[in-house]
């Protein structure tokens, strides 16, 4: 069932609203929860919200459960100066009155059980995904736009919040940052309306543009492009849906998956592509980590992972998506570890690879073993290993 919502207002209502909330909790220390891999959308509208807080007198911490490896968003933190904490077990989350949700609404972090464990309230969600079960927020601001940045470019646009300054070096860094999160999710703008385009030309006004250059110019890793590589030899295409296990892959280079995802896309007569490995990080379970993108505007991203991928053991989907891209994680559970045979690590990665397969084209309504599908140039024996140098076949622990 949809979680109950506001009726959808127009963008000055919805500011007034965020404002009347915020003047209501002046000085206290909120917690602004992204997902635990975070893209530019979600590292800008964070920054957003801590500088809108700020006015109120509200201070913020960003937090997220996973990493950041993909070029562009260590760029984008790094050159914008923008404060980010990884959660760890000893990180004190006693002290904070509230959590705010942004770019996600509870399904994409593994933190959202440790935030409600403590009782910290959640006080808003805003998000531009399909609505989500699972948090009832003070303050819901869940619409189907191009990124969740546009809702906080309105917010700013309409003046009730906070007034960007121009030349002003905090709100230089914030419209260039939230100018990248709408660049970014909107595929360079190829995706983007009316609305995405009417936010980024309020943004161009105090955005640093030589700075988003130098954030979105940064070449790809090695790393990325092996698993590129791997994703074009081992690619199963049939009815327009281009399928590719990576293999295993290294921590620091899981955000090549969706990169890959992104490559396969181009390809002719692909109209969506799927890319997904092992990753194997050195301080959480080993997963399969996987990404979808589409041309596809008659395919609903998020009904179709979350029915090819099921539940887990505790009710959660394994995936969901948006307009056009989405992703899953799949925890390995008792069949995590075990990497220093190769014979056991062959068989883990084929029976998982061949299970994944075969539930997305049977989600799509495909038969892999028709006539007409297309393989890439895997053979029989092969097994892609993506983690470089000494890693590669043995274990990364």
């Amino acid at each position: 069932m949809e979680p109950s919502r506001a009726p959808v207002l127009p963008p000055d209502h919805l500011a007034e609203q965020l404002r009347a909330l915020l003047s209501e909790h002046e000085g206290e220390r909120h917690l602004v929860v992204i997902q635990d891999f975070p893209d530019p959308d979600a590292i800008s509208c964070a920054m957003a919200y801590g500088e809108i807080a700020h006015e109120f007198g509200i201070t913020s911490d960003i937090l997220y459960g996973g990493g950041i490896s993909h070029p562009e968003n260590l760029a984008l933190v790094n050159l914008l100066e923008i404060d980010l904490v990884r959660y760890s077990d000893d990180f004190p989350l006693d002290g904070y009155s509230a959590a705010v949700f942004v770019d996600n609404q509870g399904t994409t972090t593994r933190l959202t059980d440790k935030v409600l464990a403590k009782g910290i309230p959640v006080l808003a969600v805003i998000d531009h995904h399909a609505p989500q079960e699972g948090l009832d927020p003070v303050f819901r601001d869940v619409r189907p736009v191009g990124a969740a940045a546009v809702l906080f470019t309105e917010y700013l646009a309409s003046g009730e919040l906070l007034q960007l300054v121009p030349g002003k070096p905090r709100h230089i860094r914030l419209a260039t940052a939230l100018m990248h999160g709408i660049h970014s999710e909107t595929s360079g703008f190829l995706h983007a309306g009316e609305t995405e385009y009417a936010a980024a030309a309020w943004l161009s006004g105090y955005a640093d543009h030589s700075l988003l250059e130098n954030v979105l110019c940064v070449q790809k890793s090695h790393g990325t492009m092996d698993t590129i590589r791997a994703a074009l030899g081992e690619r199963v295409i049939h009815g327009g849906l281009s399928i590719a296990g990576v293999g295993f892959v290294r921590w620091a280079d899981r955000d090549a998956i969706p990169q890959a995802a992104d490559f396969l896309l181009t390809e002719e007569n692909v109209r969506t592509a799927v890319v997904f490995g092992i990753v194997d990080p050195r301080d959480r379970r080993e997963s399969v980590i996987g990404s979808l993108r589409t041309s596809d505007t008659t395919l609903s991203v998020d009904a179709f992972l979350k029915a090819a991928l099921g539940k887990d053991g505790n009710g959660r989907y394994y995936g969901g998506g948006r307009f056009r891209a989405g992703g899953f994680e799949i925890d390995l559970g008792f069949l995590a570890g075990f990497n220093s045979d190769p014979a056991q690590r062959r068989a883990k990665w084929e029976l998982f690879e061949r299970r994944i397969r075969e539930s997305l084209f049977a989600a799509a309504g495909l038969d892999e073993t028709a006539s007409e599908v297309e393989i890439g140039t895997r053979s029989g024996s092969s097994f892609p290993d993506n983690r470089r140098g000494g890693d590669a076949g043995k274990d990364a622990h």
